[in-house]
């Protein structure tokens, strides 16, 4: 009834949480990028998915590939560096067993900060369409930061996606500098332009709202730590399109 998809490149060490997370599904499917040079591809054939490689075609093509992918009636989709609790895996089997006239089911996520999960501000609850019947569900946005929609009601079921998106702080500093021009790009693609403030104003109000709105400070230190990265990736990105639009005007 159920198939998961994951897309994956250089994940051996987490591509087998995932997988194992929802071993009860019909059908587990991973989506390798051709360029993955560790053990990722026999990870996932040893856990029983299906393996399928391809070059990579950016976050959003990729995603709707292994969309295409799945042979259930509903499918959900899941990042490598994510994993489905067991609460929210009895929630969605519940869920399936009579689904009535939903097209999608939401989960809250709660993503670690160097092994600490966040309880607030932005990256809680981060609520996410992840599951959807085929053919009706497909991803949007611009690269890096995709969106899962389908044509239909959604319902929220309980329980939360883990996930652990940076191993070490330099995996997120590093992640920020490549996404940032990601998304600048695909802005300025898009005809976005930037004023000369953006940068400071966008990174202010990313850190007003999560420290502030959301309550990041009530995660202490690790709280204050991804608000504030969180507005560096904000500022740095409207920087970043600045700059493309003053060398391409």
């Amino acid at each position: 009834m159920l198939a998961l998809v994951v897309i994956a490149k250089d994940e051996a060490d987490r591509i087998g949480r995932c997988l194992r997370s929802v071993a009860w599904a019909s059908e587990r499917v991973v989506l390798v990028d051709a360029s993955s040079q560790d053990a990722t591809v026999e990870v996932a054939r040893r856990e029983g998915a299906r393996v399928v490689v391809a070059p990579w075609a950016g976050h959003v093509a990729q995603k709707n590939h292994a969309l295409s992918l799945a042979r259930e009636p509903w499918v959900l989709s899941l990042d490598a560096d994510e994993w489905l609790t067991e609460r929210a895996g009895r929630s969605l089997r519940r869920a399936l067993q009579d689904p009535g006239a939903a097209c999608g089911f939401a989960f809250a996520r709660r993503s670690e900060w160097l092994g600490r999960p966040m309880g607030h501000g932005k990256w809680y609850p981060d609520r996410k369409l992840r599951v959807v019947r085929a053919g009706l569900g497909a991803w949007v946005g611009d690269d890096p930061h995709d969106l899962l929609q389908v044509e239909g009601p959604v319902h929220q079921l309980v329980g939360d996606i883990g996930h652990q998106p940076y191993r070490t702080i330099w995996e997120h500093l590093s992640t920020i500098d490549r996404y940032t021009r990601i998304h600048a790009e695909a802005l300025a693609r898009r005809g976005a332009r930037a004023r000369p403030w953006d940068p400071a104003a966008h990174a202010a109000l990313h850190w007003v709202d999560a420290m502030l709105l959301k309550a990041a400070w009530r995660d202490g230190l690790d709280g204050l730590a991804v608000a504030t990265l969180g507005a560096v990736y904000s500022g740095l990105k409207w920087h970043r399109l600045r700059v493309l639009q003053r060398e391409f005007p």
